[in-house]
């Protein structure tokens, strides 16, 4: 039987949005959203969707305060447009995830909680988002938070939209805080050939008084590194003194200017279009059983050091792999992010087994999507 072809909608407004959801809901029709396609692959294959809602047309950015360094994105703007904007302004949005080639959205970065390298210093999207407006499958728009850095005010929906895969609603514009862009920067580089010297000096540094842009890992082979970015005039002054923390930890070290080529392929290495992706939240202790198992299984890993974080890409895409992999790591969850559709199929992505969290996530879709509308099964549990 020939397959019916997908819907396709691109609304110009959060009304129009809301609006189309409100007749899916009505129709009983599944809806997945889209952003730049940069992580459809992401999460548990769901059923084929209906309608495909995109956000292409929600582009604008709305608003850019520089005096209060805030500004008002629709879903649809790309990153990478609005870093340009930003950056004229000597200010940025410090997020820097993979951007796949410019297409990453906003509205979708938020929806992931995808994040880079600046994560050390700045924290999760969540902690960057001031406010949000989202439509909902019931055909109503709402709003959140605002467009001030100093709100405590009501609920804080954009927190809870944070990392949510789309399964509640639609993000369709996002009060941002943005940060001044730092006028040189200098990263300190140590390499070496031992996962436990790279994630133990890589956590002295974390525990020095020499404030990091970023500090990160990384493995490749049978070889690895600890890279420590530094900002702002002091920069080559902190950098060298980073360089005697590796030097004292056995490793080799170097100071790179001009390290922006450097830290994009930092963040890159997250995702893949040939190996599998997945994901270990760890602790800083773990980092070093991270960067082993990576070494082991023949594949490459970069992390955040600091936050126990790391990416391991492995070159056998495979669930005996993934299940190896959490094997080791237990109890860090292992979330596979790129992975062929098969393999997705055959385990669990999410790495999820906690039914007290489970049972509060499915509430919580209830609550929002009773009628499971919003791009269904691709979340833990099947939500």
């Amino acid at each position: 039987m020939a397959q019916v072809s997908l819907h396709r909608i691109a609304p110009e407004s959060a009304a129009e949005a809301a609006a189309a959801l409100g007749e899916a809901a009505a129709d009983g029709r599944r809806v997945r959203f889209r952003g730049g396609g940069t992580k459809l692959g992401w999460g548990t294959p769901g059923p084929r969707p209906d309608v495909e809602l995109s956000t292409e047309r929600l582009d604008a950015i709305v608003e850019h305060n520089e005096g209060d360094l805030t500004a008002v994105l629709q879903a649809g703007v790309p990153l990478a447009r609005a870093q340009e904007a930003f950056r004229a302004a000597g200010q940025m949005l410090a997020l820097d995830p993979p951007d796949g080639d410019g297409a990453a959205t906003i509205g979708g970065i938020v929806a992931t909680a995808d994040s880079g390298p600046l994560r050390h210093r700045h924290n999760t999207v969540r902690d960057l988002v001031l406010g949000v407006q989202i439509a909902l499958p019931d055909g109503s728009v709402a709003r959140a938070g605002s467009k001030v850095i100093k709100n405590v005010a009501g609920y804080d929906l954009a927190k809870l939209l944070s990392g949510s895969f789309g399964t509640l609603g639609l993000i369709t514009e996002v009060n941002v805080r943005l940060h001044p862009l730092p006028l040189e920067t200098v990263t300190a580089v140590g390499r070496g050939g031992d996962p436990s010297a790279l994630a133990a000096a890589a956590s002295d540094l974390a525990h020095r008084p020499i404030e990091a842009e970023a500090l990160d890992v990384s493995w490749s082979g049978d070889a690895g590194a600890v890279l420590a970015r530094f900002g702002g005039a002091s920069a080559p002054e902190r950098a060298r003194a980073a360089l005697g923390v590796l030097s004292e930890a056995g490793l080799d070290g170097e100071a790179v200017d001009g390290d922006g080529p450097l830290w994009t392929r930092q963040a890159a290495a997250q995702r893949s279009a040939e190996a599998m992706v997945v994901r270990v939240s760890a602790t800083q202790q773990g980092v070093a059983a991270a960067l082993a198992a990576a070494r082991g299984a023949g594949g490459s890993a970069v992390g955040r050091a600091a936050l126990g974080l790391v990416w391991i890409a492995l070159g056998e895409a495979s669930p005996e792999a993934v299940h190896e992999l959490r094997r080791q790591l237990a109890p860090a969850p292992c979330i596979v992010l790129d992975a062929p559709g098969a393999v997705r199929e055959a385990i669990d992505p999410w790495d999820e087994s906690d039914p007290g969290r489970l049972d509060l996530m499915r509430r919580v879709k209830e609550r929002f999507d009773p009628c499971a509308v919003c791009n269904p099964g691709i979340f833990a549990g099947g939500i």
